[in-house]
């Protein structure tokens, strides 16, 4: 039994969701599924419009983190060097860049076990001057103090990403250097400052369903689910301990977009990392079972990413367009 059929976290009400039940969603005929998924992504959301968003990597490698997935680890011989933390300068330069290519959100993202007091000042510089521009801005930096997540949302953060991963049950095979409470504990902190939450998950760790199933589980009975929910698809990074990890099944794949769409019908389910890998026709179906994001650019921190061209070409078929800044 997983952890979202025992006892609910320490100020967490009742479930809206048990293992069960969105097993029992999850396990439907592939068409039944995709068209409560499609109604329910109807019902909240104009059906042919994605947000774009896009992510640069502020500060890469070194991290002291073990993440299995990761070639930012420090744990990793994946030959990536450290780089200092980027000046605002350039990265206001780059997120101009960004929304001028359609970007609506600007993500912001350092391989960090946290920030540390000293680059503080120069975060709240990158947050400030994205909004400025008149993006939705967006951070993932790891752990968070309460005090640190009040100074970001007095800085005008909107969103702060912080994946669970995996399940409860799985996770310490992912990570071992902090635990799943810590980044419960972390959305938790970021909820009460005001900053709404990005956080979901990735596909093709090893996991079993039930394990990607009841981390939907887990997002789902928070006291507010987040507002977007990233589902990533492995990319198997040379050096990294998941290097030669499985590929997922797409029709599963599918499925669990589909389960997020259902379990949290107001959020924004974003497909992640590993597009490259996905033919034109399973994202096709991804959007049809309620994903509406997508990251634009070449790369996604350290990994592929579809360019601009293909992505372009992608939506024209579909007939989808790109959600506009207000």
């Amino acid at each position: 039994m997983l952890e979202s059929e025992m006892s609910l976290k320490d100020g967490l009400s009742a479930p809206r969701w048990t293992l069960s039940s969105a097993r029992a969603l999850y396990e439907l005929p592939f068409n039944d599924l995709l068209f409560q998924a499609q109604t329910a992504h109807r019902a909240n959301f104009d059906p042919n419009r994605v947000q774009l968003s896009k992510l640069l990597n502020i500060k890469t490698g070194g991290c002291p983190e073990d993440c299995g997935y990761c070639s930012q680890s420090a744990h990793h011989a994946s030959g990536l060097k450290a780089s200092k933390l980027m000046e605002p300068e350039a990265v206001m330069a780059e997120a101009r860049k960004a929304m001028e290519a359609g970007a609506t959100r600007y993500c912001m993202g350092a391989a960090w076990r946290s920030p540390k007091p000293r680059d503080e000042a120069a975060i709240v510089a990158m947050v400030e001057g994205v909004k400025a521009l008149g993006l939705e801005t967006c951070m993932t930096l790891g752990m968070l103090s309460p005090g640190q997540a009040r100074r970001f949302a007095e800085a005008g953060l909107d969103y702060y990403n912080h994946n669970l991963d995996t399940s409860e049950r799985f996770y310490p095979e992912v990570v071992t250097t902090r635990s799943f409470d810590d980044r419960l504990e972390t959305l938790a902190h970021v909820r009460e400052a005001g900053i709404k939450v990005c956080s979901g998950g990735i596909l093709g760790l090893g996991e079993t369903a039930d394990d990607r199933i009841d981390m939907l589980v887990t997002l789902a009975n928070l006291p507010e689910p987040p507002e977007s929910v990233p589902i990533n698809m492995l990319i198997p990074m040379p050096g990294s301990r998941m290097a030669e990890a499985s590929s997922v099944d797409p029709i599963a794949f599918v499925r669990i977009v589909a389960l997020a769409r259902l379990l949290m019908p107001s959020s924004h389910v974003r497909l992640t990392a590993g597009r490259t890998a996905m033919s034109d026709e399973m994202q096709a179906l991804c959007f049809f079972a309620g994903a509406n994001s997508i990251f634009i650019g070449d790369t996604l921190l350290t990994a592929a990413n579809p360019g601009a061209d293909r992505d372009t070409r992608l939506l024209d078929r579909l007939g989808l367009t790109a959600e506009t800044l207000a």
